[in-house]
Parts: C-alpha cells; sequence; structure tokens
C-alpha cells in the first residue's frame, strides 16, 4: 500500500507542473498540496503547508532552488527536498547535497525515476538518478574537494545576500528589491554596495556572470 503524502511542486514552468502533478497523482494517497512558480513562493507555501516531500527546480526567479531548500529545511527539518532540474554536473550535485536536499532527478528521467525517488525519500533513503549517482561514486572515488574557491566566497553569503544577487542578475532595480523583499530602497543598495565589495565585483555584468556560475539563474 502506497504510505499517504503531500508533496509541494516548484517550477516556473506549467508545463513541468503539470507533468510532474500527472505522475505524483498516479499514486493512490499522494497529494499535491501546493504549486509554486518560484523559489520564494516554495518555502512560503511549504512553510503554509508542510509538505512531506517538497519537489524543487533549481533555477527558479527571485529565489533559486537551492536557496529555497535551505530555507524549508531550516525551517522544515522534517521536510524532503528532491531536487528535479534539466542541470547536472559535478559541482552543482556537491551543491544540492551541502543544502540538505536527499535526491537529485533529472527532468528528462522523471518519468522512470521520479516516483521512486519520491518513495525512497519518504522512507528516509536517498535518491540519485543513474547518472548523477555515477558522478556522486566518482567523485567519493577520487576524494574530490567540495567546492571551488568562488563557490567558497558564496558560501559565505547570508541567504538574503544570495537571494538579492539573484535579484540584481534577474534585472531588478533597488526598488523593486526593496519592495520584494519589504526593505527599504536605501537598504537594498546597501546590501549590492556590500556584496559587490564582498565578492570583488564591479559591475552588474560581474553580478550576472557570478549568478550564472553559481547556478542562480539560467543564462
Amino acid at each position: 500500500m502506497t504510505k499517504p503524502l503531500k508533496i509541494l511542486i516548484a517550477d516556473d514552468h506549467e508545463v513541468v507542473r503539470q507533468g510532474v502533478r500527472t505522475i505524483i497523482e498516479s499514486q493512490a494517497g499522494w497529494t499535491i498540496v501546493a504549486e509554486a512558480r518560484n523559489g520564494s513562493d516554495a518555502v512560503s507555501q511549504a512553510l503554509e503547508t508542510q509538505p512531506d516531500i517538497a519537489l524543487l527546480d533549481i533555477t527558479m526567479p527571485e529565489l533559486n532552488g537551492l536557496e529555497a531548500a535551505k530555507q524549508i529545511l531550516k525551517q522544515l527539518p522534517g521536510t524532503q527536498v528532491l531536487i528535479l532540474t534539466m542541470h547536472e554536473s559535478d559541482e552543482l550535485v556537491r551543491e544540492v547535497l551541502a543544502a540538505g536536499a536527499r535526491g537529485y532527478v533529472l527532468k528528462t528521467d522523471a518519468r522512470r525515476d521520479l516516483v521512486n525517488a519520491v518513495r525512497f525519500l519518504s522512507e528516509g533513503r536517498p535518491f540519485f538518478t543513474s547518472t548523477v549517482a555515477e558522478m556522486v561514486l566518482e567523485g567519493f572515488r577520487h576524494g574530490q574537494a567540495p567546492a571551488k574557491a568562488e563557490i567558497a566566497v558564496g558560501d559565505r553569503l547570508t541567504s538574503r545576500e544570495r537571494q538579492i544577487v539573484q535579484l540584481l542578475a534577474e534585472g531588478k532595480t533597488s526598488k523593486e528589491i526593496a519592495t520584494a523583499l519589504d526593505i527599504s530602497t536605501k537598504t537594498a543598495d546597501t546590501h549590492r554596495a556590500n556584496l559587490m565589495r564582498k565578492l570583488n565585483l564591479h559591475s552588474l555584468v560581474d553580478i550576472v556572470r557570478y549568478a550564472i556560475r553559481n547556478k542562480m539563474i539560467e543564462p
């Protein structure tokens, strides 16, 4: 018998959310309790619905999936996070693990792997789609370091700072950032100046490049 589960889906593409919903709802007792179009919405809806499983894309507007995962797990440690993405790289897998996610499924493998991934996580077991599992295994075999120097700098950013980096890279003005985060425009400007100094960035173009390299936005 399938264990009843409450599941949240977060992806900025409606067609992906519909496809995931179809797969999930094919299982008796599995219920989609919320759908989110961006990372900020995913966090707020997770806090409201307290899902057993949160399915998160990585490159979402306003707050990317890695930052959303960190915020959800900080406040809802009982929720299991499964990353569902089109991206695959050793570096990204390590970042996903560092964020606290327990599962990683490529969108191309969703029809084959998603049900098993959700079931594994609900039982407290990790799940990685086959190509990603091979990456993880090879990484351990070769004793790869968890991060490069630039990522290490990024890890020292607070969640709020990383959110502002993403919003700046998405082209938001200080006024728009202030409105989105419920802070003053002056505070948004101060955050921007501090971030550029902290990351040794000198222009908006540098911020966009940094965000792309760190998988906060899609190129």
